[in-house]
């Protein structure tokens, strides 16, 4: 007999003769309905935080969604900083939480023995406790730190860098437990995942509001007990074509009691608002703002741009006529906006700087795994980073030379091939040593990624192949002497070298 077919209608059997076939059998079958409230069999809906938490244990690994406090499980966080009897916990999440919120909580419950973190940042208290050798500390770029969470989560049991620098990243247990780390990484198995969604239903599908998606989405597919809180109450079903986590992954689900908090409310003045200097008033006073207005040149009418840290914010007030970009962040968003008005402010919409902003029309939000997609998959135009020192043999260095932070940097690096990669930084360091040198003793970010960099005396052009530079113009009033005197890397001189 030929091959079967099995179809979902009436219970008969069906004979036919097909040219080429020695016989073709058809089964068709009626599928019996079942009543609508037989599927919800398994409760995951639980009357409170600490009554979910009761099953997590000792030595568990818990994974922490959220980016910043936006996204942050805070309600979970507390009720199980009340479980005096847990200890010696493994967090995961992006970063470590602020001031008394996120996972500090469990800091200062001594629940914590190690954190598995892409960024530190101003923490003071995980600095204090890692300085002490009170805390283990695991840094990762936020890409792969995403990317070995997904791969369990799939059944995919090893992740990696795709472009992790030749040397491999030191990461420290302790200050006195230094060890070199392979560029290849296990995946993270999660034994609890905390996870903070905006809505959710009976049968556990879960939605996120704006940029809360985050990391909790990727943390929702890979732990054995997965606990969602969500913010609306009371319980409403979510519309099939918006769920973003399907009711299989997750556990359990209580209501959110805490209230949502801001990391730095960023804001922008009222409309009509006189007084204020404008962006080209503030470049004679600005050095940082001069560097910022050269960049925006680099910037044509569409790119897809991921703008760092510091210097690189300012790139947008500079944009020449007619130029309008889509703005990338880290956290998901593309096509992010301004910061906004007091009555615009959403903790839910922030930048990967943890500031509030606005989103654009046309604007889209997605979770992590997206967003790094986005960045190393090279899809970005132009990176703009802020560096703390380059070195001519195309190094790119940490911004921070503590283990404060490795964030996305990596990430946004990781890809030059189709994604320009341009450094804006100030040409010297604040004890006025150059920035600029031929070998470096940080950390490394990425190798030959960089292909421009822009200070407030010069524009270089970086031969990535060949690994030196090309001063290419010098700003109004500075000398090649200058430059070179404050550069500690020979370089070449263009033929045609223009005026800033």
């Amino acid at each position: 007999m030929g091959p079967a077919l099995l179809l979902p209608t009436h219970s008969t059997q069906i004979f036919r003769r097909c040219k080429g076939l020695t016989s073709f059998r058809l089964y068709i079958r009626h599928y019996a309905t079942q009543p609508e409230s037989a599927a919800l069999q398994r409760k995951k809906v639980w009357v409170s935080a600490d009554a979910a938490v009761q099953d997590v244990k000792s030595g568990d690994i818990v994974l922490s969604g959220g980016f910043g406090l936006c996204g942050t499980p805070e309600t979970l966080i507390t009720a199980l900083s009340r479980r005096n009897d847990v200890h010696s916990l493994t967090a995961v999440s992006n970063n470590a939480g602020s001031s008394d919120l996120g996972l500090v909580k469990l800091m200062k419950s001594g629940q914590l023995d190690k954190l598995i973190i892409s960024y530190l940042g101003g923490n003071k208290y995980l600095e204090r406790m890692y300085l002490d050798g009170k805390m283990s500390l695991e840094l990762v770029p936020q890409g792969t730190l995403v990317e070995r969470m997904r791969a369990y989560g799939a059944g995919i049991p090893p992740s990696s860098h795709p472009q992790v620098p030749p040397r491999p990243l030191k990461l420290a247990a302790s200050p006195s437990d230094l060890k070199q780390a392979a560029s290849k990484k296990p995946a993270i198995a999660g034994d609890v995942a905390f996870i903070h969604a905006w809505k959710a239903d009976e049968a556990g599908n879960l939605m996120f509001r704006h940029v809360a998606n985050n990391y909790n989405n990727a943390m929702a597919r890979n732990a054995r007990l997965v606990i969602a809180e969500r913010r609306l109450s009371p319980l409403a079903p979510c519309h099939r074509t918006a769920v973003h986590v399907p009711g299989i992954f997750v556990d359990r689900v209580v209501q959110a009691t805490e209230p949502k908090a801001f990391d730095i409310i960023a804001t922008a003045p009222p409309p009509g608002t006189t007084g204020a200097s404008s962006p080209e008033e503030l470049l004679e006073k600005s050095t940082r703002r001069r560097i910022a207005k050269r960049a925006a040149r680099e910037l044509r009418d569409g790119f897809y741009v991921n703008l760092g840290v510091g210097i690189p914010t300012l790139v947008t007030e500079y944009l020449p006529p007619g130029v309008k970009i889509w703005l990338q962040s880290e956290n998901g968003i593309l096509g992010m906006g301004p910061f906004p008005t007091e009555d615009q402010i959403d903790p839910d919409i922030t930048n990967a700087g943890k500031e509030t902003v606005t989103l654009l029309p046309g604007a889209s939000i997605f979770d992590s795994t997206d967003s790094f997609g986005m960045i190393r998959g090279g899809h970005m135009d132009v990176a703009i980073l802020g560096y703390a020192s380059i070195a001519g043999r195309q190094h790119c260095k940490l911004h921070d030379s503590r283990q404060a932070c490795i964030g996305g940097a990596m990430d946004l690096v990781s890809n030059p091939e189709k994604t320009k990669v341009i450094v804006a930084m100030e040409h010297c360091a604040k004890d006025g040593g150059p920035k600029i040198m031929q070998e470096c003793s940080l950390p490394l970010t990425g190798a030959r990624a960089v292909s421009q960099i822009i200070t407030e005396l010069a524009v270089f052009n970086v031969d990535r192949s060949g690994g030196f530079l090309t001063l290419m113009e010098v700003a109004k009033g500075v000398t090649v002497e200058e430059v070179q005197a404050k550069t500690a890397c020979d370089f070449k001189v263009s033929d045609n070298l223009g005026q800033m």
